[in-house]
């Protein structure tokens, strides 16, 4: 799978999982748990909704896959990290274990997406312009 597929893929995964509370925080409740705080799970909702929609933006520029694949990274990173850190817990449902089998995924489909080369032949990740 390119890059810009996965950008498109993800973003619309990050976009309707954030948008899902959002919109209905009702259902979401009744499959992943009440919240004691609405507010913060409608704020979660709108971040992880404004990654998804900047990954799909990403896609129209040159440069864009690399930056969906930062936003996809961190992402997927910080909510498995969350995931896994509070369902043992007993915050969190142990439906939370198959959005942490979701962000694994994601993780893993972008790692195998290697950074493309510069046009001076060395690595686009993580390097500054001159």
């Amino acid at each position: 799978m390119p890059a810009a597929t996965t950008a498109v893929a993800h973003g619309a995964f990050n976009l309707v999982g954030g948008l899902w509370p959002l919109l209905h925080l009702r259902s979401f409740e009744w499959v992943f748990g009440p919240k004691a705080d609405d507010w913060l799970q409608k704020t979660t909702g709108g971040l992880l909704a404004g990654a998804g929609l900047m990954q799909l933006a990403a896609v129209a520029d040159p440069e864009g896959p690399k930056h969906a694949r930062r936003t996809g990274l961190v992402t997927a990173a910080t909510l498995l990290a969350v995931d896994l850190v509070y369902v043992p817990k007993g915050r969190l449902r142990p439906t939370y274990l198959l959005d942490a089998a979701m962000e694994a995924g994601w993780i893993a489909v972008w790692l195998r997406r290697a950074p493309a080369p510069s046009a001076d032949g060395g690595p686009r990740f993580g390097r500054r312009g001159r």
